[in-house]
Order: structure tokens, then sequence, then C-alpha cells
């Protein structure tokens, strides 16, 4: 009976959908990745025994290069999205051409990112795949800055929203605001995920100077709120 009811119970139901999406796993595996790159650094700056630094840090390198194989060919559906978002008619003006850059800029890292797997997997070794990872982060970086401004842009709209709201004597205002509100808080997580994000690419780069634990705190807390997205979306 009690191992029915384990069974059939909804929250394993809601695992099972969650386990199952490709965005699901892989923000999962995102998490424990940043949260062990910022292990390593942190086991090493209050020394702790080399082995343990060396623990967290093959968790990071393993789980990035499992994660770098499942994005393999992702790169197609960020082309398409492209084009879809270029052909809307509905889309704001602004949004539209932010929301065409976001696509590009991660359709274009995800394609530099394919041509370095067989280098950081250890199949081939080849002198180019450092230049290809620094234009990799390049367009990642290019697709974040995008979003941050396009989530800055609809902060900004839905604020002018809610003032006109708020001034109109509209019966029906009480749940557009509360729709409002709904939308302005899901934009102020995503510009939250978008400049944590930020940190890899930037620090990568060398235009911040950022180090380990910094990058693997924010990473985490990107990866933390994707996961809680995707979480919700499959229930």
């Amino acid at each position: 009976m009690v191992a029915d009811a384990l069974i059939y119970h909804p929250a394993v139901a809601h695992y099972n959908r969650f386990v199952a999406t490709t965005v699901g796993r892989d923000k999962a595996l995102r998490t424990i990745q940043y949260f062990s790159r910022f292990l390593a650094w942190y086991t090493y700056r209050t020394n702790h025994p080399a082995s343990t630094v060396a623990l967290y840090d093959g968790i990071k390198k393993n789980f990035g290069s499992v994660r770098k194989a499942m994005r393999l060919g992702k790169f197609v559906e960020h082309f398409k999205a492209a084009a879809v978002a270029a052909d809307s008619k509905s889309l704001d003006p602004v949004l539209k051409y932010l929301a065409v850059g976001r696509q590009l800029g991660y359709a274009f890292y995800l394609t530099f990112d394919a041509m370095t797997y067989i280098d950081n997997v250890g199949i081939r070794k080849f002198e180019g795949a450092a230049r290809l990872q620094r234009e990799a982060y390049r367009a990642w970086l290019a697709g974040l800055l995008c979003n941050v401004v396009a989530g800055v842009y609809t902060l900004y709209n839905l604020q002018i929203a809610a003032k006109k709201k708020t001034d109109s004597a509209d019966a029906e205002k009480t749940v557009e605001l509360k729709k409002l509100e709904k939308d302005r808080r899901a934009t102020q997580l995503q510009l939250i995920s978008d400049l944590c994000d930020c940190t890899v690419p930037s620090s990568g780069l060398g235009y911040v100077n950022l180090d380990e634990g910094v990058v693997g705190l924010a990473g985490t807390v990107s990866s933390l709120i994707g996961l809680f997205a995707a979480w919700a979306k499959t229930a």
C-alpha cells in the first residue's frame, strides 16, 4: 500500500514529466556544474586537500562535457527561431529586432561550441579550439545582452501600462493589473538570470575580472531560476 501510494503520487508523475524534457535535465546538470565550480574555488581558497578540490573540478568538467554533448545540433532551433522572429508581424519592432539578435547570438554560440566538442572531450585536440571557444563566448554574450535590453524595455512598457490601468476607472483593471504584475515578476526574474549568465562569457573573454567563485555562484543562481521555471512548466 505504501509503495503504491509513493509510485502513483502526483509528485512522482510530475518528476517523470520533468526529467523527460531535455530542458529539465540540462538545467539540473547545469546547477550541479556551476555549484561544483563554486565549490572547487571555495575548497581551494579554504586550503582543503587537493583531492577535494580535484573532485569538484572533475564534476564541473564532466558535467560541462555532458551538457556540451546535449547541445549538439541545437543551433538549428535558434536559427529557425531567429527567422520566425524576423517574420513576425505582431511583435513590437524593438523587441522583434532584439529577439532576432538574441536568437542569432545563441545560434552562433551553439555552432562554435559544437565545433569545440571533439577537442573538449579529448577525441582530437586542435589549435583552433581555444579561438572557437572565444568566438562562442562572444556570440553568447551578444545574445544575452540583447535579452537584457529586451528585459529592461519590457519592464519600462509594463510600468507605463500599469500606470494607465491604475489611473483608469475600468472595472476589469484589477484582473489586468494582476496579469501585468505577474508579467513584471517573470521579466525581472529572467533579467536577473541573464545578468548572472553574462558573468560567464564576459569573464571567459577577460572583459571583467571575476574569480571562479563569483562566476560559479552567478551560474548557480541563473541555473536554479531556469530549473524552477522548467519544473513549473511540467506541473
